[in-house]
């Protein structure tokens, strides 16, 4: 595939903007860009590296000539256009959660399991965002040895709730300087000044849809169907990048120095574990940018065979819109 057309689905959303501004960080050599969104925004205009670019409105009839689509919607209009996507062509790179455990859906981290994306039959998912990070954070170790278990707290950022979510952080912390009383519209609770111990809808096992992710993409991506893993998502009033606290136990027992020596020459993976001098990933340093941090190493004081780390993450860069043009990269190689 060689200077490919390709469309944004969604282009006027959080992750649809970031698509637009990665794939031209990036050079992606494409011959074409189409920009694609509801009626309502249809003729408006976004400019990105000196281009202007016209939205079209998304319809069934418009993805004929199209090589790639990106899709930066939600469930309901990824599946609403998908049909329409492969019937003309192209390949649908999906950033929803729509198709990702579907069997014929390979489920993509570029860094951990790049050669699933020439399996597609017109469906590339992205994984969820907590697990990206997590994934590119544990794909040296699992190289070491096969992860058995893995449990894991997350500490996602307000802006994984897209827009609503930042104006509410930003509206309650300027009510409480303000001596205001609190609006809760888009969490369950104020989260200014606090925390959140569930994101996402509740499962009747007590865990949450966005805690399952986890387990399940895991396994799809790692190729371990048997991988045992329990998460706690826990919202925080952080405004970009997510947090992840993990431990794991492989099989083998791993020393530390090889886990680090691992991580060091990852790709996408920064090494941040010098806590004599502070030196530890955190959500302010991994914001606007691709790489993976990773720290605090230690022995999981419960399983000889345990290893804990934390690592941090850009969710909407990263964890979305970067890892879906890496995708469509490693298409064109």
């Amino acid at each position: 595939m060689t200077n490919p057309t390709i469309a944004i689905l969604g282009a006027t959303g959080a992750v649809g903007s970031d698509i637009l501004q990665i794939l031209h960080e990036r050079n992606f050599p494409y011959g074409k860009l189409i920009l694609l969104d509801r009626a309502a925004v249809a003729g408006q205009t976004k400019s990105c590296n000196g281009k202007t670019f016209t939205i079209t409105e998304a319809t069934d009839d418009c993805f004929a000539g199209i090589d790639i689509v990106f899709g930066a919607v939600d469930n309901p209009i990824s599946e609403k256009f998908a049909p329409a996507i492969k019937a003309a062509g192209a390949v649908f790179i999906d950033n929803s959660s729509a198709f990702r455990l579907f069997d014929d859906v390979p489920l993509v981290v570029p860094e951990v399991n790049p050669n699933a994306a020439q399996t597609h039959k017109g469906i590339i998912a992205n994984p969820n965002c907590t697990t990206i990070i997590s994934m590119v954070a544990l794909a040296p170790i699992a190289n070491l040895s096969p992860i058995e278990s893995i449990t894991a707290a997350t500490y996602q950022a307000v802006s994984g709730a897209g827009i609503p979510g930042l104006n509410e952080l930003e509206s309650q912390v300027a009510t409480h300087v303000n001596g205001g009383a609190m609006e809760v519209n888009t969490f369950a609770h104020q989260i200014a000044f606090n925390v959140i111990p569930a994101v996402g809808a509740m499962d009747e096992n007590g865990y949450t849809s966005e805690e399952m992710k986890l387990q399940n993409e895991s396994r799809k991506i790692l190729g371990l169907p048997n991988l045992h893993a329990t998460c706690t998502c826990v919202r925080v009033p952080v405004i970009r990048s997510h947090s992840v606290a993990i431990s794991v136990v492989t099989k083998d027992t791993l020393s530390l120095d090889e886990v680090r020596a691992a991580l060091a020459t990852a790709d996408g993976v920064k090494l941040c574990d010098d806590t004599n001098n502070g030196v530890y990933p955190m959500p302010l340093h991994t914001s606007g940018q691709d790489i993976v941090h990773v720290g605090r190493i230690r022995r999981d004081m419960t399983n000889p065979r345990g290893i804990t780390l934390f690592c941090a993450g850009d969710q909407v860069r990263k964890g979305a819109a970067t890892n879906a043009v890496q995708v469509a990269e490693l298409l064109l190689s």
